[in-house]
């Protein structure tokens, strides 16, 4: 008689196209995504299903602020989740206060308020604009060309970019955009109908570009002479990434001047790495205009929980503690000199280098000046984040030309020249 064996076992499981198929039925298109599902992390390391490696310098667009699975994030879920993970904000708890307090520490005197992500923060700045400037019939908001502040419809209004507003016309009223770093520009776009100015300190989708100390200090002057309110999107630029906990700590270190010792916006917004991957944003407005949001005024189900807020103040409590801070400064610095130092080897592929701490971007040339890249339909920079992926290194794309640079605050200086050697073997490959 016949045994009876059974069919061998694929010797390769296709886990990448089985996960693409679910989220090709199931899952709105709205992604144009990386041909990569990953199964887990550790650290700056992210492995996908096959059980390939990558060190990760994209960090989520600057999300998890202290690596992937770290056990001070994974404890501080698990305690709290065991003792409250919601209540509504018709009540109070002492970790929302207590998160409020770290936060307004790092400032000034003023007040916070939660929500849910980067989009939600901006919108609470949008009515704490109309809601100052509603008595005198002020509800415009000048934000700048090359700027992003969200998806929702308020959002892409206020982004300074055409390409996120396509098929989502009309747009929403009262944004005008207006040159980044242009002071004369600011001054003369400026109408009856102005309540506000709202920028980031260091643009990121746009490129990642920094404002000027002269600029930031000059719309301050500005603000406070016509009486408008100067709010600042911190959500990807903030939470210590330049090396202070928001950028305009950084970029106005150097100025010798009462102005640049005393300068303050007047609310700014923040998410991203301030619940290190938890889903948290935040709005803080300084005094006087703290409670122009009154009750009524503003709301959310999911904001300040718990939950999330027990895991924003360990995030802070790990960065103070291991001074994460001098990490995005120094170990920033390094790998800005160093890609400096790579730029001007490989003139043909890297035309620039610039940022602040760890949110570096690297101009590349364009596609038709790179024989390598001439043929690709996508353009340089997304041609050359998928070569990155091949080998081995996470990057997040920046326009048509940038790379941009967003690790966790505590990569090591192990992983940031691991991470540099992949960017020479590649950049040298394309040279």
């Amino acid at each position: 008689m016949k045994d009876i064996v059974p069919t061998p076992p694929s010797l390769v499981r296709n886990d990448v196209a089985a996960i693409q198929a679910l989220f090709q039925k199931n899952v709105v298109p709205s992604y144009a995504r990386y041909e990569i599902a990953f199964s887990h992390g550790t650290g700056s390391h992210l492995y996908d299903v096959t059980g390939k490696r990558y060190l990760d310098l994209g960090g989520g667009i600057a999300v998890c602020s202290l690596g992937h699975a770290h056990p001070a994030i994974s404890e501080a879920l698990s305690e709290q989740s065991r003792r409250l993970v919601h209540v509504s904000n018709l009540y109070y708890h002492e970790l929302q206060g207590r998160l409020a307090q770290q936060i307004v520490r790092h400032l000034a005197t003023g007040k916070v308020f939660f929500a849910n992500s980067g989009a939600e923060a901006n919108e609470g700045l949008y009515k704490l604009a109309r809601k100052f400037g509603h008595d005198e019939g002020c509800f415009e908001i000048l934000t700048a060309l090359n700027s992003f502040h969200g998806r929702t419809l308020a959002g892409i209004a206020a982004t300074g970019q055409d390409k996120v507003k396509k098929g989502f016309e009309p747009m929403v009223p009262g944004f005008r955009h207006i040159p980044f770093n242009d002071l004369p520009a600011a001054c003369a776009a400026l109408s009856p109908a102005t309540a506000a100015i709202l920028i980031e300190g260091v643009q990121g989708e746009g490129g990642v570009t920094p404002a000027t100390p002269e600029y930031l200090l000059g719309l301050r002057a500005l603000c406070d002479e016509r009486k408008l309110l100067l709010l600042m999107d911190g959500v990807q630029c903030g939470h210590f990434r330049t090396g202070r906990f928001q950028s305009y700590q950084r970029l106005l270190e150097g100025v010798q001047s009462t102005a640049g010792s005393t300068f303050l916006p007047d609310g700014i917004s923040m998410a991203k790495s301030l619940g290190g991957g938890f889903p948290i944003g935040a709005f803080w407005v300084r005094d006087p205009y703290a409670d122009l949001l009154g009750a009524g005024s503003h709301g959310t189900t999911y904001g300040g929980t718990p939950l999330g807020c027990a895991v924003a103040l360990k995030v802070l409590e790990v960065i103070e503690r291991e001074g994460l801070a001098d990490n995005a400064r120094q170990l920033g610095a390094w790998l800005k000199s160093e890609l400096e130092q790579l730029a001007a080897a490989c003139p043909q592929v890297i035309t620039g280098v610039r940022g602040l701490g760890l949110m570096i971007g690297i101009e590349f040339a364009p596609k038709e000046q790179i024989p390598a890249l001439a043929c690709g339909e996508k353009p340089a920079a997304a041609q050359i984040v998928n070569r990155l992926h091949e080998a081995g290194l996470l990057t997040i794309p920046s326009g048509n030309q940038v790379v941009r640079l967003l690790p966790a605050l505590n990569l090591s200086r192990a992983d940031a020249e691991d991470g540099l050697a992949l960017l020479q073997r590649v950049v040298s490959g394309l040279a």
